[in-house]
C-alpha cells in the first residue's frame, strides 16, 4: 500500500561509497497529546499496543498509529522512540514525514481549484506552466492536468535522472529546487505516450505545485488555507516558512544502510530531502491530524461529494487493475477496499487508508526509513499486515 519507492539506487550508491556511519541527530522534545479526545476503551486497543510494541523491540525505532472508526471513535497509539539516543518516547502528539501521502493534498488543492472554476482538468499544461518550465517537458502541449494526477503523463521520474543521482551521491545533504528536478529530465522524451497508460512518477505531482503556482501565486500557502484552515489541522506543517522542518516535536528518523538490522540516524539527510520536495512529498503532522485530513476529504468537508466521487475514477495498471484515482490509490486487504496514499522515504514510512467496509480510517507510521530492502524493512511490511489483520476480520 505504500507509494514507489524512489531513489533506490541513489541510495544504494550512497551505502556502498560510505564506510563510516551517518549520524546526524537533531535536537526533539517531548510533548502534551492530553487534549485529544480518544476512546480509551476502543475495542481492539490491547491488541494494538501489543503489536506495535512487538515491532518496536524487535528493531523498528518507534511507530505510532491514529483510527477513527465511526462505530468507535477516536484512537491512537505509540511505541518505541522518538529518538533512540536519548531514549525519548514516541507519542502521538509527534510529528511524523507523511512522505507521498503529500500527493493526495496536492490533488485537493487541484480539484479545489477545478471547483473554483480556476483549472480545467482536460486541457494541456501549457495553458498553466510558464514557458520556461513546460519547455522542459517532451510534447508538453499534449499533457494534460488529468493526466498529471492519474499519473498517465508518460513525464519521467526525476528521481532515477543520472545526473540526479551523482549529485545526490556527491552532496546528499544538497536542497534541490523545482527548476533542478526538472532540468535533470529536460530533453528526455516520455516514458510513454500520454494517456495510453499508468506509471507512477513524481514529477507529475512537482508540476501540479507549479501550475497551482501559477494560479494562486502560492501552492503551499493555498493548501493550509484551503485544508489546514477548515479541518482545523492544527499540528499539519507544509512550507509556512524556510525552516518549517525545524519544529521540536518532529520525530528523529533512521535508516539500516547496510540491511543488517542495524540503524543509524540519518535525520538531517531526511530533513534535507523532504525540504527540497515539492507537491510530492513535504507535509509533516501527527498521526490524528492526517486522520482527520482523509475523513474530512471522504464527508465532504473541503471537496464536495461530487467531486470526491471523481478522484476516485480509477485507471488500471498493466495487468488491469484498477489501481490509481487522482491523487487517492485504490488498494484491497484481504479483498477488501482500501483508498488512500502511502509514502516511503530515506528515514520514514507511512500509509494513510480509508477502508469504507469498516467506516474506519487508519494513519500508520515509523520513524525508519522504507526505501532500500532489508531485514527491517521486511518487519515494517509484517507491522502493517498485522495492524490490518487485526481491523479488516
Amino acid at each position: 500500500m505504500n507509494a514507489l519507492k524512489i531513489n533506490i539506487f541513489a541510495l544504494m550508491l550512497v551505502c556502498v561509497a560510505a564506510c563510516t556511519p551517518y549520524e546526524q541527530l537533531t535536537p526533539i522534545q517531548t510533548c502534551d497529546a492530553s487534549s485529544e479526545n480518544l476512546n480509551a476503551k476502543f475495542p481492539q486497543a490491547d491488541t494494538l499496543r501489543k503489536i506495535l510494541r512487538q515491532f518496536t523491540q524487535s528493531g523498528i525505532p518507534g511507530s505510532s498509529i491514529a483510527l477513527y472508526s465511526a462505530r468507535d471513535g477516536w484512537w491512537a497509539h505509540s511505541e518505541g522512540y522518538a529518538k533512540v539516543e536519548d531514549k525519548t518516547p514516541m507519542q502521538i502528539c509527534h510529528l511524523h514525514y507523511i512522505q507521498s501521502i503529500a500527493k493526495t493534498y496536492t490533488a485537493v488543492a487541484i480539484m479545489r481549484l477545478w471547483e473554483m472554476k480556476k483549472i480545467d482538468l482536460e486541457v494541456p499544461i501549457t495553458r498553466y506552466l510558464p514557458a520556461q518550465t513546460w519547455q522542459k517537458i517532451t510534447n508538453a502541449d499534449s499533457i494534460t492536468v488529468r493526466m498529471l494526477l492519474n499519473h498517465t503523463s508518460g513525464i519521467p521520474e526525476y528521481g532515477f535522472a543520472p545526473d540526479y543521482l551523482l549529485k545526490l551521491l556527491q552532496a546528499p545533504d544538497f536542497r534541490f529546487s523545482s527548476a533542478a528536478y526538472l532540468d535533470f529530465i529536460a530533453g528526455h522524451g516520455l516514458d510513454f505516450r500520454p494517456g495510453s497508460k499508468h506509471k507512477y512518477s513524481n514529477t507529475n505531482y512537482l508540476l501540479l505545485a507549479l501550475i497551482a503556482d501559477a494560479i494562486t501565486g502560492d501552492h503551499a500557502k493555498f493548501i493550509r488555507e484551503q485544508i489546514f484552515v477548515p479541518l482545523e489541522l492544527r499540528n499539519s506543517y507544509y512550507r509556512d516558512q524556510f525552516s518549517y522542518l525545524d519544529h521540536p516535536t518532529l520525530v528523529n528518523s533512521y535508516w539500516d544502510r547496510f540491511s543488517n538490522g542495524q540503524i543509524e540516524n540519518v535525520s538531517k539527510m531526511q530533513k534535507v530531502n523532504v525540504a527540497s520536495l515539492v507537491g510530492d512529498d513535504g507535509i509533516v503532522c501527527t498521526p490524528l491530524d492526517a486522520v482527520r485530513f482523509l475523513k474530512g476529504l471522504f464527508e465532504g468537508k473541503i471537496l464536495a461529494p461530487s467531486t470526491v466521487t471523481l478522484m476516485q475514477k480509477w485507471v488500471k495498471d498493466e495487468q488491469g487493475k484498477e489501481v490509481y484515482g487522482l491523487g487517492l490509490y485504490l488498494a484491497d486487504y484481504q479483498g477488501k477496499p482500501a483508498i488512500g496514499h502511502g509514502g516511503s522515504g530515506i528515514g520514514s514510512g507511512a500509509l494513510l487508508y480509508y477502508l469504507p467496509e469498516q467506516q474506519l480510517y487508519i494513519f500508520l507510521a515509523v520513524n525508519l526509513g522504507t526505501i532500500l530492502d532489508g531485514p527491517l524493512t521486511e518487519r515494517t511490511a509484517k507491522l502493517k499486515d498485522a495492524v490490518l489483520d487485526v481491523l479488516v476480520n
